[in-house]
């Protein structure tokens, strides 16, 4: 779960997934939304799919990505639990503007 949410940790990797959401894409087409090289979309692309966050298949000489939903709802369910686990704090009194 940690590597989910250090993938989860740069914006353009959450960026990814805002894209992967609508539909399944090319690597040129995720490419083509930053202005960043190759080499640094593919490190990108690679740490969401070595998080389990997405998933690739060749298409001819592209490949093609979409959104693993599992991990998403996992990463979320725990998130959840952890806020769940956060104990509960009674106001300590009013504030200023309330008096």
């Amino acid at each position: 779960m940690n590597g989910v949410f250090k993938a989860l940790g740069h914006p353009a990797r959450r960026r990814i997934i805002e894209m992967l959401r609508d539909r399944p894409m090319l690597s040129g087409e995720i490419a083509a939304a930053f202005d960043m090289s190759w080499p640094t979309i593919t490190g990108h692309l690679t740490a969401l799919k070595d998080a389990g966050l997405v998933e690739a298949e060749r298409d001819g000489t592209s490949i093609r990505y979409r959104l693993q939903i599992s991990a998403i709802e996992e990463a979320v369910a725990v998130l959840l639990e952890l806020m769940d686990s956060v104990p509960k704090t009674e106001p300590v009194g009013k504030l200023k503007h309330e008096q």
